[in-house]
């Protein structure tokens, strides 16, 4: 079993940055792809970003392209989101997730087989 946990969340301005990370464990991290989803109150948990296996191939949603990168770092176990240029309407619990190699599926889609405990991002006005 494989366990996540996010940090890094808070309260910005908008217009701010803000670097989240996920540390893992439980598991061989760099036999897994990783991504990152969000949920804001009343919405649906939507895809933001994900990276393979090789750290170099990503995936970014439209809507935080440009303004957001996710890196992972194997050594450590960690995946990271930075997040630039944030606007109000990125205010909500990000979720960190997990999904190992070989089980195929879009790495767009909330179908991870692990999932953080997620981190409250709140971006003010």
């Amino acid at each position: 079993q494989v366990q996540l946990v996010e940090s890094g969340g808070g309260l910005v301005q908008a217009g701010g940055s803000l670097r989240l990370s996920c540390a893992a464990s439980g598991g061989t991290f760099s036999r897994y792809a990783m991504g990152w989803f969000r949920q804001a109150p009343g919405k649906e948990r939507e895809f933001v970003a994900a990276i393979e296996l090789n750290g170099v191939t990503t995936y970014y949603a439209d809507s935080v392209k440009g303004r957001f990168t996710i890196s992972r770092d194997n050594a450590k176990n960690t995946v990271y989101l930075q997040m630039n240029s944030l606007s109000t309407e990125d205010t909500a619990v990000y979720y960190c997730a997990a999904q190992p190699f070989g089980v195929g599926g879009r790495l767009t889609k909330p179908q991870y087989a692990y999932w953080g405990q997620g981190t409250q991002v709140t971006v003010s006005s």
